[in-house]
C-alpha cells in the first residue's frame, strides 16, 4: 500500500489490498482459531497503521502530537470500515458478498470528505496523480473511479488465488481490468482538445520562499511586500493578466490581518494599487491573506467566533483576495486542516480551542463560508481561488467550476512539512483537479513547488524546493463542463446509499431475524 505512493511504483496498488482480503478470508472460514476476532482486528489495524505511516509520516514535521493523532485515528477508522465489511459479508454469506467491499469502502472515502475530522489524503483514487495518462477518464468519474478500479482488480486477483481450480489462464480478468481503462484513457488523451473561444491569459506566479516557522509571521509585512516587488521586476508588464501570490502572503500590518469591513481602503491593498495596478491597469492580483470580521451584533456570531478582551467577537479567516483597479473580492478557505485551522465540531468542543496546533498565524478554529465563490477579473475571466488543503477535494472543487470558473489557481504554503514527500504529493494531487474539470491550473506556493498544470494533468515550469522563483506562462481558459462537473461524484453518492442500506440490512439480520 505504501510503496504505491513512491518511486513510480503505482501499479502495486492493484495488489495492495489482496493480502488483507486473504487474511479476512482466513479468519472468516477458519475454525478453532483462538481469539479470532481480536487477531483479525489487530492485523487489520497494523496494516492500515503502516500504510498511514508509510505515506504521511511527514506530518510529524509540522506537529508530532497532531501527526500521532492522525496516524492512530485514521488507522482506527479504516479498521472499523474494513471490519464492518467483513461482518456484513459473513452475515450475508454469499459467494458474491466479497464485492460488498466496493460500496462500503467508497462510502467511507466519501464520508471522510464531509465531516470535521476529514483527512482524505489516502483516498485510493489519489494514487493515480502520479500516472495522469492512466486516468484521463476522471473527467467522468473523479477519484472515486480510481478507487473503484483498484478495488475491483484486487478482488478479481483474490478470487483467482482462492479458487479451487487455480490456473494462470484466469489472470486474464484482472489484467483486462487493468489494461482496458488505461487504453481508454490514452484514447481520451490523444483526442481531447480545449475548444473554448476564450483568449489565452498571461499569468505570472511568484514563490517568495519565506520560512513559515521563523520568518513568515514574525518579520514585517512591508519587508515581504518590497521583496516581492523586487522579485517580479521586469516579469510583470502591460500584457500580464494575472499575478498570483501564495496563501497568507498578506499578513497585515498587525498580527490579526485585514479588516473585511473596509478591504478596499486597507493600507495593504492600497500598496498593491499604488505600486502595480496604476502602472498596469489590466492586471488582476490574486493572493492569500489573513483577514478578520468583527461582529457588532452578538446574536449573529458564528460558532468559530472568538471573544476578545473588550467583549466583542471576532472571526479570523484564511482568505483569498483578488485585487484590481475596480474592486477587491474575497473568498474564505472552507476546507480547513483539522487540528491547526479547525477544532473539530466547534459548537461542542469550543472550550478546547486553545489546544489547537500552532502552525503560524492565528491559532484556533478559523471562520468559513458555506458556498464557493469565484473571482471575476476585469477581463471577464473567472478564477477558482482554491486554498491549499482544498485542492485535494475533487467534488468540492467542482462547485467553483459550476459557478463559471475558467481557471483554477491554487495558492498554498507547503513549507510546514520540510523537504519531504508531502509537498510533492500535494502538487501532484492538483493534476487530478485539472483532469476532472479540464481547467488549467496556476499554482503558487510560498515554498514547496509552484508550477503550471494543463487540462491533461501535465506539469510545467515546476520550481525547486526552498528557492525564490517567478514563473510565467500563457494559459487557455475553458468554459466547457465535464460530466464530473455537471453531475458530481455519482459513484461515491450511489455507494453511500448502498452502504447505508447494507448496514440497515445487517442490523436487521443480526437482531431481528434469528
Amino acid at each position: 500500500m505504501s510503496i504505491s505512493w513512491f518511486f513510480g511504483l503505482t501499479a502495486f496498488i492493484f495488489i495492495a489490498f489482496t493480502p488483507l482480503l486473504l487474511i479476512e478470508n482466513y479468519f472468516s472460514v477458519g475454525d478453532g482459531i483462538r481469539r479470532k476476532k481480536l487477531k483479525f482486528i489487530g492485523l487489520t489495524y497494523v496494516t492500515f497503521l503502516f500504510w498511514n505511516l508509510g505515506v504521511t509520516w511527514w506530518v510529524w514535521n509540522a506537529s508530532a502530537g497532531g501527526a500521532l493523532m492522525a496516524f492512530l485515528c485514521n488507522s482506527l477508522l479504516m479498521t472499523i470500515v474494513f471490519v464492518t465489511f467483513s461482518n456484513i459479508k459473513n452475515k450475508i454469506n454469499k459467494p458474491w458478498s466479497i464485492w460488498l467491499l466496493l460500496p462500503i469502502w467508497l462510502a467511507w472515502e466519501y464520508g471522510h470528505t464531509l465531516w470535521d475530522l476529514t483527512w482524505p489524503w489516502l483516498t485510493l483514487g489519489n494514487i493515480f496523480a502520479f500516472k495522469p495518462n492512466w486516468i484521463q477518464w476522471y473527467e467522468f468519474t473523479g477519484t472515486s473511479g480510481g478507487s473503484l478500479w483498484t478495488l475491483c482488480v484486487n478482488i478479481l486477483l483474490f478470487k483467482i488465488i482462492t479458487s479451487s481450480n487455480f490456473s494462470l489462464k484466469k489472470t486474464y480478468k484482472p489484467l483486462a481490468a487493468i489494461l482496458i481503462p488505461i487504453a481508454f484513457s490514452y484514447l481520451i488523451l490523444f483526442t481531447y482538445k480545449n475548444t473554448s473561444a476564450l483568449k489565452e491569459q498571461n499569468i505570472v506566479v511568484v514563490q517568495p520562499n519565506i520560512d513559515p516557522y521563523n520568518e513568515k509571521f514574525d518579520i514585517g509585512y512591508n519587508d515581504q511586500f518590497l521583496a516581492m516587488l523586487y522579485q517580479i521586476k521586469g516579469k510583470v508588464n502591460s500584457e500580464t493578466n494575472y499575478l498570483v501570490l501564495p496563501e497568507t502572503f498578506v499578513t497585515g500590518m498587525t498580527w490579526y490581518g485585514l479588516n473585511e469591513d473596509n478591504l478596499n481602503s486597507c493600507e495593504e491593498v492600497i500598496w498593491f494599487r499604488d505600486s502595480l495596478l496604476t502602472k498596469f491597469p489590466n492586471l488582476n492580483i490574486i493572493t492569500g491573506a489573513c483577514t478578520f470580521t468583527i461582529y457588532t451584533d452578538t446574536k449573529n456570531i458564528s460558532s468559530t467566533a472568538r471573544k476578545q478582551q473588550n467583549g466583542s467577537f471576532v472571526d479570523f479567516y484564511n482568505t483569498g483576495l483578488q485585487i484590481n483597479l475596480q474592486k477587491t473580492q474575497s473568498y474564505h478557505k472552507s476546507k480547513l486542516v483539522p487540528g491547526s485551522e479547525l477544532m473539530p465540531f466547534p459548537a461542542l468542543l469550543k472550550p478546547l480551542e486553545s489546544l489547537a496546533i500552532d502552525m503560524g498565524g492565528t491559532i484556533g478554529s478559523l471562520g468559513i463560508q458555506k458556498e464557493r465563490d469565484v473571482f471575476e477579473g476585469n477581463n471577464g475571466i473567472k478564477v477558482a481561488p482554491v486554498i491549499c488543503y482544498e485542492s485535494i477535494y475533487g467534488d468540492y472543487c467542482t462547485e467553483y467550476i459550476r459557478k463559471g470558473a475558467n481557471f483554477i489557481f491554487i495558492i498554498t504554503n507547503d513549507g510546514w512539512w520540510g523537504n519531504t514527500p508531502g509537498y510533492k504529493q500535494h502538487l501532484n494531487y492538483g493534476r487530478l483537479r485539472a483532469i476532472e474539470t479540464r481547467r488549467c491550473i496556476a499554482r503558487s506556493a510560498n515554498t514547496g513547488v509552484s508550477a503550471f498544470i494543463d487540462e491533461k494533468g501535465n506539469i510545467s515550469q515546476s520550481t525547486n524546493w526552498w528557492e525564490k522563483a517567478v514563473i510565467q506562462a500563457s494559459l487557455k481558459p475553458n468554459d466547457e463542463l465535464t460530466f464530473f462537473v455537471k453531475f458530481g461524484d455519482l459513484i461515491s453518492k450511489l455507494s453511500f446509499i448502498i452502504a447505508s442500506i447494507l448496514l440497515v440490512y445487517y442490523w436487521f439480520l443480526r437482531f431481528f431475524k434469528r
